[in-house]
């Protein structure tokens, strides 16, 4: 598997479709958020998007999507006319009869949401800005395209399995949607970005292959041919922390997943991830996650409950 879907599965990336629209004439549509991370997919036609934070809005055009991080609030405005401006409530149940009253030149907006546990908001709240803008003529959304079609296609027709298939392209969409995203952007330092790091990638392989051995810089830098300290200025420019701490932040990223998953003792995940003892990991975990391994397992069973 490779560095960024292991990733993606950790973090658990679920992506939920909230909310669509067609539109005629001129319109607004307001939300207040309650999540992290929203999508907006301009489908068909155009608008602006405004949010708490920016400076300006941001121009969405046909095909483009719009990741909102962390905003409180965010506004859509679109269509054109001298007609008044119709507020919208976005209702999926709404959209199958809006595209085909909408007609060709409508507007068609689709809204969705990211679903992350608190190791993925932790990881993608830090790499993206307020409002990430994936146009959909740049080279990496290719595929974005086709997925914004199919997902559409099934969340308009009601036929049998549409509701698994939509759930499948959601997913699809978070992918592609960050994939178009990192291959257009300049990351901020972090996880996000070290996966993107063609010089690192060899060494950044071996951690996430082998998390549980004792690696060692030396080590390290020679697997991306690179000297010890060339390589371990570029990790920590690229990371944002020294490579070391990177491995122990990832050690700690699939004690969660162990933790959460299974019933595995927490010795046994101790040893698997390199701690020569229960009490050194369990240490570990307290100081990355804030609570013991045990009481972390309790809790997130007890949420899910």
């Amino acid at each position: 598997m490779d560095e960024f879907s292991e990733v993606f599965e950790v973090v658990e990336a679920r992506g939920q479709v909230t909310g669509a629209f067609a539109a005629h004439g001129r319109w607004v549509a307001r939300s207040f958020s309650r999540t992290p991370l929203k999508l907006t997919v301009m489908v068909r036609g155009s608008a602006r998007l405004s949010a708490d934070g920016l400076d300006a809005p941001v121009h969405l055009e046909e095909g483009d999507v719009a990741i909102v991080n962390n905003r409180s609030w965010l506004e859509l405005e679109g269509g054109s006319g001298d007609g008044p401006v119709r507020e919208i409530e976005p209702e999926i149940t709404d959209l199958a009869t809006g595209v085909l009253t909408a007609g060709a030149d409508g507007d068609l907006v689709l809204g969705g949401r990211v679903l992350l546990n608190r190791a993925g908001e932790d990881l993608l709240l830090q790499a993206l800005p307020p409002v990430g803008h994936v146009r959909a003529n740049a080279p990496e959304a290719t595929r974005l395209r086709v997925i914004v079609g199919q997902l559409v296609d099934e969340v308009s027709a009601a036929r049998m399995g549409s509701g698994f298939a939509v759930r499948q392209y959601a997913q699809l969409l978070v992918l592609e949607v960050l994939r178009a995203y990192v291959g257009q952007a300049d990351l901020p330092p972090g996880r996000l970005r070290v996966l993107t790091d063609a010089r690192l990638r060899p060494a950044v392989s071996r951690m996430h292959a082998e998390p549980g051995r004792v690696w060692k810089l030396e080590e390290l830098a020679y697997a991306a041919a690179m000297s010890r300290t060339s390589f371990a200025e570029r990790f920590r420019a690229v990371a944002g922390v020294p490579p070391l701490t990177y491995l122990n932040g990832w050690r700690m990223l699939l004690a969660q997943r162990a933790l959460r998953d299974g019933d595995v003792r927490v010795g046994a995940i101790a040893a698997d991830l390199g701690y020569t003892s229960e009490s050194a990991f369990s240490t570990a975990f307290k100081r990355e996650v804030g609570e013991s391994p045990l009481r972390y397992r309790a809790r997130i069973r007890n949420e899910a409950n």
